[in-house]
């Protein structure tokens, strides 16, 4: 007789959908499971997985400030015990009761949605690249365009943050034309010396050349030997937006990704957790399973890592992914809002306004990212410059001036609070403040 068939890994994955676990991981369950010849553990494979998300736990153990369970517990201590603080399993393994790694949380389901091997978290994407270039290339050089020397917010410079690393910087090329020649042309220079320990690419996350340009792709730069480095900056995961209904924005256009960029061959990826990811200020590092070992280990890891609450924010932006909702990021929430829609909006809240009028906007991604990119969209006007007075409001509001107006832009306003803004508007009107 024939053994029997194990279960395809679909229909496997979908036996487990009351774990609660995104598709993506109880299908990792299910693979497992049949690759060591028993379909039967994937249940307890995928409960596992549920078991290491960062989660609220009950400290009874009497250590006050329980490492494992992230010293201090946070929260908002209620007099009438309705949000009781909770400790967290920040380094503690619930199956088994021994220590385990912050990493296990949101640095691996990062790295499921990005496609990479592994994935390591720090506080920030300035954070991410110094450690790269301090546990990977101290002491030998990191070939970088010139054209790609960019500084960053804050004033700090690549070339800074490479110089505090203890790397050398070998510039290649010029401002504006860098070709694949020149990059050879450094290694084979530096080869002698220390075989070129890094090539370095980095995007113009906040400007744009145009003209008379060239540059060279990370595939071409994969195949000159040392391990290429993309600092994509702003933290798009992946190109197809899968998690977002219909085609990728036009505005994304140009914009690299986690996911193409380590398919076409980069080692690692530096991006922030902040920007087009959507979660909070933080920084990753993913790709090779080896290379992100090597900068978990080193010294100043543990000097750059982030808190627990950061990462909580970030493991519930990385399950948000893993489930294709990105109604569920409220970044990708508002990107994504039909111009359609706002202009329903700032009809309504100029409606109750005297003097206001809905009327035409364009909306930008900012904080660095997708430089010279338009996103259309809607908002409220009204004459004059009100823009200290809804400051003052109550809660604060933060709109812009221009061409003798105050404009209200919609996409980045919650449709929860249209009506703060309505009587805002209205008390601008009246004069009597709304505070």
């Amino acid at each position: 007789m024939h053994p029997p068939r194990p279960p395809s890994v679909d229909a496997l994955a979908r036996s487990l959908v009351d774990i609660g676990l995104p598709h993506p991981l109880l299908v990792d369950a299910a693979r497992a499971a049949i690759a060591a010849g028993d379909p039967s553990s994937a249940r307890s494979r995928a409960e596992a997985v549920a078991a290491a998300l960062l989660q609220p736990v009950v400290n009874a153990t009497g250590v006050l400030l329980h490492t494992n369970l992230g010293r201090a517990p946070v929260g908002v201590d209620r007099s009438d015990g309705s949000a009781p603080v909770r400790y967290a399993n920040l380094e503690i393994d619930l199956l088994g009761g021994k220590r385990a790694s912050r990493g296990n949380h949101a640095a691996s389901l990062l790295a499921r949605a990005a496609g990479a091997e592994a994935a390591h978290v720090v506080n920030n994407g300035a954070a991410a690249l110094l450690l790269v270039l301090a546990a990977l290339a101290r002491d030998r050089s990191v070939v970088v365009s010139r054209g790609e020397l960019v500084e960053i917010g804050g004033g700090f410079r690549v070339p800074e943050v490479l110089a505090q690393s203890g790397a050398r910087l070998v510039e290649v090329g010029t401002t504006n034309r860098t070709r694949l020649s020149d990059y050879r042309s450094a290694l084979d220079a530096t080869a002698e010396a220390d075989g070129g320990a890094l090539i370095l690419k980095v995007h113009q996350s906040n400007y744009r050349i145009v003209g008379f340009t060239e540059s060279v792709e990370v595939a071409a730069l994969a195949g000159l030997g040392p391990p290429v480095v993309a600092d994509i900056g702003s933290g798009l995961l992946d190109a197809a937006t899968p998690w977002l209904e219909g085609s990728p924005p036009p505005w994304l256009a140009g914009e690299p990704a986690a996911r193409q960029t380590l398919a076409a061959g980069a080692a690692l990826v530096t991006f922030s957790g902040d920007k087009l990811l959507g979660g909070p200020q933080a920084g990753v590092i993913a790709g090779r399973a080896d290379l992100v070992a090597a900068c978990a280990r080193h010294p100043l890891s543990r000097a750059l890592r982030p808190g627990g609450l950061v990462l909580a924010a970030l493991q519930e932006t990385a399950l948000a992914y893993l489930r294709r909702d990105g109604m569920a990021i409220p970044f990708w929430r508002m990107a994504a809002t039909p111009v359609d829609d706002l202009w329903r909006r700032a009809e309504a809240v100029a409606a109750g306004v005297v003097g206001a009028r809905p009327r035409p906007t364009v909306a930008v991604a900012g904080g660095g990212s997708v430089p010279g990119h338009e996103v259309p969209s809607a908002g409220v006007a009204v004459d004059g410059d009100h823009a200290a007075a809804l400051r003052a409001n109550d809660p604060p509001i933060v709109a812009r001036v221009h061409d003798g107006e105050t404009i209200c832009d919609l996409r980045t306003v919650d449709p929860v609070d249209d009506p703060v803004l309505a009587k805002a508007l209205a008390a601008l009107a009246t004069g009597v403040p709304n505070w």
